[in-house]
This record gives structure tokens, sequence and C-alpha cells, in this order.
């Protein structure tokens, strides 16, 4: 307990905060995180539209006569 109430006195104001990327930068660590887990998850998206649109042109299309394939 005496470790805890240093650091609290150390850190005043600030104790219990989140703690900031960069003194610069107002973005904290579990915002940086939220970031991360929505990019990665919009990239997945995209991945997965860009396949079922080159599934569609390559051979959906065709089938019905849209495009040639030579």
């Amino acid at each position: 307990m005496g470790e805890s109430k240093r650091r609290k006195e150390a850190l005043g104001e600030k104790y219990g905060q989140e703690q900031q990327i960069f003194s610069w930068l107002p973005l904290t660590k579990s915002q940086a995180d939220q970031f991360i887990k929505i990019t990665t998850k919009g990239a997945w998206i995209g991945i997965g539209l860009m396949i079922a649109a080159w599934v569609t042109i390559r051979f959906i299309g065709p089938a019905f006569g849209f495009w040639q394939v030579n």
C-alpha cells in the first residue's frame, strides 16, 4: 500500500488518468487500441468485398454473357 500512496503523491492530478502515447498528441492508449481494431475490421471487410467483386467479374459475369473472356 505504501508504493501506491507514493505514486499518487508523485503524480498528483494525473493519478488514475490514462497515459497518452505522445505528450503532443491528445490520444490515449485505449483510443489507439480501438483505432487499430476498427481499421483492422475495415481492412478485412474491404478484402472480402474485393474478393466478391473479383468472383463476380471473373466467373459470374461471363456466365451471363456480360463480358467475353478469351
